[in-house]
C-alpha cells in the first residue's frame, strides 16, 4: 500500500495538469510531503519557501487572491501550530481559495518524537470559521478529497498521515463532503473514527462479533461540517458510541462527536485517542499499542460504553 502522502503527491500531479491556476507551495519538506512530485512535473508553478510556514500561507493567500488556487503543505505541527495566526487572519477571515494539507499527522510520525507529533491539529483548526476540515482514512479516500478539494473553492485543512493503512473503502468510492459512510452496520454500539483508526475499528467489530456484539463503522472522515444525522441515527439505533482518533481526546473528533450527539440524542460515549499528553520517540506501531490506539484497546472501550448503556 502506498502511505497517504504519496497518494496525495500524484493526485496533485494529476490535477495540476487539468487545472492551469493550480499552484504548489512547500516549506522546505517536499520530498517528505510528497509535492516534489508535483514541482518535478510543474517547476514554475511550485515555490518552495524554506523554513518558513508563517511566510508561505501568506503566500498562498496573495496567490488566491490573484486568482490561483494554492496548495500548501507542511507537516501538520508547523502548518497549525506555527502558522495558526495566518491560517486564521490572512486565509480564512477572507475566505479565499487556499488548501493546506498537512501530512505527518498524529503520533505515527514515529522516531521524529514529541515535537513533530501533531496531537492538536484538529482542535485548533475545526474551530476557525470558513475552514473545512477533513481526514481521510486510506488511499482511495485520499485521492477522491485531493480531487474535492482542488475543484471547489475556499479554505480546507486536509490531515494526511507519514505513513499507509488498510484500505477500508472500494475502488469506487466517491467522498462526499459532510457525510460520514457507514462501513459495517451494528445495533449494539457505534464506532465513530477518522484517519488510519477506521481500520483498527473495523477490526475491533470482528472481534466484537465472535461475542454476538454487533458493532457498526462510521468513517467520520468530514469532520467539519460534521455528519450530524449520521450521529443522530447511530445513537438512536445502537444507543452507545466510541469514538477513535490519532489525536488528543480534547477538542477533536470526540469533542465534535460528544457536542452533535448531546444536542440530538444524548448517549453513552467512550473516547479513544491520545488522553492529554504528548508523544514520544518509538516506531509508529509501537507508539499505536503503547496509547492504546489498536483494535484490541477499541474492544475494551467498546465493553466500557455499553456496561454505561446498561446502566
Amino acid at each position: 500500500m502506498k502511505p497517504l502522502r504519496q497518494v496525495y503527491g500524484e493526485t496533485l500531479t494529476r490535477l495540476g495538469s487539468e487545472i492551469e491556476g493550480l499552484v504548489v507551495l512547500d516549506a522546505d519538506l517536499s520530498k517528505s510531503t510528497k509535492t516534489s512530485i508535483f514541482a518535478n512535473a510543474f517547476p514554475d508553478r511550485f515555490h518552495d519557501m524554506g523554513i518558513a510556514e508563517q511566510d508561505m500561507l501568506c503566500t498562498a493567500a496573495g496567490l488566491a487572491a490573484a486568482g490561483l488556487t494554492s496548495v500548501a503543505s507542511t507537516f501538520a505541527i508547523f502548518g497549525t501550530g506555527r502558522a495558526w495566526e495566518q491560517l486564521r487572519n490572512s486565509i480564512c477571515y477572507a475566505n479565499l481559495n487556499v488548501k493546506l494539507v498537512a501530512t505527518h499527522g498524529g503520533i505515527t510520525v514515529g522516531q521524529d518524537g514529541g515535537s513533530h507529533h501533531a496531537v492538536e491539529d484538529l482542535a485548533v483548526t475545526r474551530v476557525i470559521p470558513n475552514l473545512r476540515v477533513i481526514v481521510p482514512a486510506d488511499g482511495i479516500e485520499t485521492a477522491e478529497v485531493i480531487e474535492y478539494v482542488v475543484r471547489n473553492p475556499g479554505p480546507f485543512y486536509v490531515r494526511l498521515p507519514r505513513g499507509s493503512g488498510d484500505d477500508v473503502h472500494d475502488s469506487d468510492y466517491r467522498f462526499e463532503l459532510g457525510r460520514a459512510p457507514l462501513l459495517r452496520d451494528g445495533k449494539d454500539l457505534t464506532f465513530a473514527a477518522c484517519g488510519l483508526m477506521v481500520a483498527p475499528c473495523l477490526r475491533a467489530a470482528e472481534i466484537l462479533a465472535k461475542e454476538k456484539i454487533e458493532a457498526g463503522v462510521l468513517n467520520i472522515s468530514s469532520l467539519k461540517p460534521l455528519d450530524g444525522d449520521a450521529l443522530e441515527l447511530a445513537a438512536k439505533k445502537t444507543g452507545a458510541i466510541v469514538t477513535a482518533e490519532e489525536h488528543s481526546v480534547i477538542g477533536g473528533l470526540g469533542a465534535a462527536v460528544c457536542e452533535a450527539v448531546a444536542e440530538r440524542h444524548p448517549v453513552p460515549i467512550v473516547r479513544c485517542g491520545i488522553e492529554d499528553q504528548f508523544g514520544q520517540s518509538g516506531t509508529a506501531d509501537e507508539l499505536l499499542d503503547h496509547y492504546g490506539l489498536n483494535a484490541e484497546s477499541l474492544v475494551k472501550k467498546a465493553h466500557q460504553v455499553l456496561a454505561l448503556k446498561a446502566r
